[in-house]
């Protein structure tokens, strides 16, 4: 596994910000002249039009977190695969609402610092599901890999 430190883009269109994120990560990956198979992915929140990317701090995941209560947001995750011969995008949408969260239930989510590097504030396959009252969709796409969605791309995964 290697992480590239490539900049993303966090403004625009949400669901070609997280593919051009994940093609960018999966291009800084690359090898010249290597054979291998690259996988890149990117995810984010979206809601009311804003992006909602990983919290800089515990101030600004809180706020994230206030604002996805009671409401139900978007996870997108773009996934780019690159083969040495072709570069495969793909695009995955899953649907959270989360539940009402009292000023009580956020000091102890953040309490976790599960919050850290994750898009939105919160980690679904953790702490998380205890602010999530209903998933729509994909549920391994929230937790970050649209598995399904990378094998529509990608099915020679399979056989390597």
């Amino acid at each position: 596994m290697r992480v590239p430190g490539v900049g993303e883009l966090s403004s625009g269109d949400p669901a070609s910000v997280t593919v051009q994120n994940a093609l960018g990560k999966a291009r800084a990956a690359m090898r010249e002249g290597q054979d291998e198979v690259i996988i890149g992915c990117d995810t984010v929140v979206y809601l009311g039009g804003t992006i909602h990317g990983k919290p800089a701090d515990e101030s600004t995941a809180r706020g994230m977190l206030r604002g996805l209560a009671g409401r139900t947001h978007e996870v997108l995750s773009g996934l780019a695969v690159l083969d040495g011969t072709r570069e495969l995008t793909a695009l995955e949408r899953t649907s959270v609402t989360f539940r009402d969260l009292g000023e009580e239930m956020l000091a102890w989510y953040l309490a976790t610092g599960e919050w850290r590097g994750r898009a939105g504030g919160y980690a679904i396959q953790g702490a998380g599901a205890a602010l999530v009252r209903a998933v729509s969709g994909d549920y391994e796409n929230v937790v970050g890999l649209p598995l399904a969605r990378l094998l529509d791309v990608y099915p020679e995964l399979l056989s390597l």
